[in-house]
């Protein structure tokens, strides 16, 4: 292994440890918070997470782009780390639709730089050939953190109210920027972070420029992939918060507790998912295991309306551990293979998470009116259908990218660079 990396290895660990709770900001607490706490109604509910999800949507490019071009990494996600405090802290004094829209917005905009600077940092640290296992091993330590924060949450909470995940939220955030300092500088290769030099690795002489962007809106797989990203995130975004809202209905004390045990308990059974997906994704493909997430997603939608015993749903919660826990650790992976050489890998990650946004926006405003209008159930099998349409598009449509990291194989999936 080399020394960058071997220096950064442990940093880059507590960055994805720390970073869990704080990359996904309050989420589905912030519903239970506003529904138990201000007594707002579901679809006012999903109306603030929509407006914060669309200032999430239009930050996610920029951000990319921002990143692909930036020599300055770390400070980026120092900065939107100490935004997201800010907001976080500021919640428990504000009340009106206003003002927590506009403190969810500006949380959601800071949020969009982790996920592309995160893996940019990565793939950056250990170049392309180590990217799938190291992709594997931070969301497994992003997982265990949200598992980590989640328990804190529910103990907490449960002497203290909902109002002490803020703080929690605003003490993870303070650790991951200390994470991020510990990053040796110097241990980031900029160019290959970007996805230049596709084969070589960090420290390596480099030769090529990026690409026009007109590679990428003319790559078929990657416009496939963006599809179905957008159908996973329309068909996922809403079940944990709707899931949540059930539970601290039946169970107003334990609402916050109960949300806490079902994040728990998926983040565990993501741990492994995430090793797994890291170590196997370039012997068994992409295709089959972004597959099964699909499947899954679309069975987890099916099931919660079978039950509204709290055990059920933590049960059901538990298949979110195998669906998110592939596509965390494949999505970096697949845009990867699928930009080599271009340069833009990271604005390409921002321009796919722009149109995920979308459908995570558009999945609480609808699950929430379809609650309001026909009832839990009804928006639970809503959900699951758009997952069955995403699972279809994705077996016809998509081809296998794998391949894609094999240089002789590059120029069959991979766009390229434009001299």
């Amino acid at each position: 292994m080399p020394q960058h990396e071997t220096t950064a290895r442990r940093p880059l660990d507590a960055l994805n440890f720390f970073l869990a709770d704080v990359r996904d900001g309050l989420g589905p607490y912030l519903s239970i918070y506003l529904l138990t706490e201000q007594q707002w109604d579901q679809a006012s509910i999903g109306a603030v997470i929509a407006v914060a999800a669309v200032a999430g949507i239009v930050a996610q490019t920029p951000a990319g782009a921002l990143i692909d071009a930036s020599k300055a990494k770390r400070a980026l996600i120092v900065i939107a780390a100490i935004a997201v405090t800010l907001t976080s802290v500021a919640l428990p004094f504000i009340q009106s639709f206003a003002a927590v829209a506009a403190t969810q917005a500006l949380a959601a905009t800071a949020a969009a730089i982790f996920p592309p600077a995160v893996a940019a940092v990565t793939l950056g640290i250990v170049g392309p050939r180590a990217f799938a296992k190291r992709i594997g091993r931070n969301e497994a330590f992003n997982h265990a953190g949200n598992a980590a924060a989640a328990t804190l949450a529910g103990i907490f909470a449960y002497g203290f109210g909902p109002i002490v995940v803020f703080w929690l939220l605003a003490v993870m955030a303070l650790a991951s920027i200390a994470a991020t300092l510990a990053i040796p500088r110097d241990a980031i290769d900029d160019h290959v972070a970007r996805g230049l030099d596709g084969m070589a690795e960090p420290g390596a002489p480099h030769h090529d420029q990026p690409s026009g962007f007109s590679v990428l809106l003319t790559c078929k797989p990657l416009l496939v992939f963006a599809g179905a990203t957008v159908l996973f995130h329309f068909a996922n975004a809403a079940m944990l918060p709707l899931v949540g809202q059930k539970l601290a209905l039946a169970n107003k004390d334990l609402g916050t507790t109960l949300l806490s045990v079902c994040i728990v308990a998926a983040q565990l059974v993501m741990v492994p998912v995430a090793m797994l997906v890291g170590h196997k994704a370039d012997v068994w493909g992409r295709k089959p295991i972004f597959a099964t997430a699909l499947g899954v997603l679309a069975l987890r939608g099916a099931l919660y309306p079978l039950s509204d015993n709290a055990y059920w749903l933590v049960g059901v919660q538990l298949l979110d551990g195998v669906g998110a826990g592939i596509f965390g650790a494949l999505f970096p992976l697949v845009v990867a293979d699928l930009t080599r050489g271009t340069g833009h890998f990271n604005v390409s990650q921002g321009a796919i998470a722009t149109a995920a946004g979308l459908g995570g926006a558009l999945s609480s405003a609808v699950a929430g009116v379809i609650v309001v209008a026909a009832g839990y159930s009804a928006a639970f099998l809503f959900l699951a259908a758009v997952a069955t349409a995403a699972l279809a598009l994705f077996l016809i449509a998509m081809p296998e990218t794998a391949t894609a990291a094999a240089p002789d194989a590059a120029a069959e999936l991979s766009p390229q660079p434009l001299r």
